[in-house]
């Protein structure tokens, strides 16, 4: 199937003809509060999962270069521990062939006595403070094996939690790569028409513009616009773990209300997005808790420019799927 950019607008205009309580008004303007600060929420937590990726790596990248650091170390160590203890041998050896001179001169005179004998003392008190060399350095050479499979055990860990995260996150991407797919077969009569799907930042775009939906300051969903949501809520009712947001959008025209039920284009972008929610809903395998309709007035365009051109690309709907992301918030809390 064809992947293509969103560039999908609805046109989100018009004038209603009943009245909205001030009370109303606010009660919407709450729930669009709440579901911008959702948004931010969402936005800040997919970027903690950027900077937390990166600090695993740069403290990932540290533990290595200290291990390596480590095994370094711990090769000198052992050179020395070895030369060391063939030195202790040499001395062992050397008081060895002491004692036993010592036992042959016995008899002979005190003075080359009492020298053997000085000899001996200072040999053993030698191998003494050689002994304890070799004893210091043995606790350090050990001390430092201990360090080292302590390392080794901790960058073990590490990867295996990084490795972890790299495949969660690979599901996450191969599954919402499918969920396009089936997306596109489902609306595939829509596609081109009105209606425009793509991937991104993990997530799922359906956009879908005013004259597949609605009809100018209307927020009732044209027959056509109901088909190609019916359609989509049967691929989202089969895939339980992913979570709707639906966003209405409008131009930067203010609106102009006659006393009717929408005063301005946060209403409008609000009771546009609540239509395609009450649709998508109809099917009992979606669960309320994973939909969100959100208004977002005039303040999303993707095309700046005041032209014609540019505020009907402005006008569409927007449904987002975005894949549960639990798994990948265990796996950084247990980390």
């Amino acid at each position: 199937m064809k992947r293509i950019s969103i560039t999908g607008v609805i046109v989100i205009t018009g004038l209603l003809f009943s009245c909205v309580s001030s009370r109303q008004f606010n009660d919407v303007q709450e729930q669009n509060q709440k579901l911008e600060d959702e948004r931010d929420m969402l936005k800040a937590e997919n970027q903690k999962l950027t900077v937390s990726n990166t600090e695993y790596e740069s403290q990932l990248k540290s533990i290595e270069e200290e291990l390596k650091d480590l095994i370094s170390n711990k090769e000198v160590k052992e050179k020395e521990f070895k030369k060391l203890e063939n030195e202790y041998q040499l001395l062992k050896r050397d008081y060895n062939d002491l004692q036993v001179a010592q036992e042959e001169l016995a008899r002979g005179s005190n003075r080359e006595t009492r020298r053997l004998l000085t000899q001996l003392q200072a040999t053993q008190e030698d191998l003494q403070i050689r002994e304890d060399e070799l004893r210091i350095l043995e606790r350090s050479v050990n001390e430092k094996k201990r360090n080292l499979e302590e390392m080794q055990y901790e960058v073990e860990k590490r990867n295996e939690r990084l490795r972890e995260l790299e495949t969660a996150l690979k599901q996450k991407e191969i599954m919402m790569t499918e969920l396009k797919e089936r997306v596109s077969d489902a609306l595939l009569g829509f596609e081109n028409n009105g209606l425009t799907i793509s991937q991104r930042h993990g997530k799922v775009y359906v956009s879908m513009d005013e004259k597949l939906l609605f009809q100018t300051g209307s927020y009732s969903v044209d027959p056509r616009g109901v088909q190609a949501i019916k359609n989509l809520s049967r691929v989202l009712g089969k895939n339980k773990d992913i979570h709707v947001v639906v966003e209405g959008h409008t131009d930067n025209v203010p609106f102009r209300s006659n006393g009717g039920q929408i005063k301005d284009n946060w209403d409008l972008s609000v009771k546009r997005a609540t239509s395609i929610v009450r649709i998508l809903l109809k099917d009992p395998d979606i669960d309320p808790k994973r939909v969100t309709a959100a208004g977002r007035g005039e303040f999303y365009p993707v095309d700046t420019a005041n032209t014609a051109q540019a505020r009907q690309k402005n006008r569409r709907t927007e449904i987002i799927l975005t894949p549960d992301l639990d798994e990948l918030y265990n796996i950084i809390k247990n980390y």
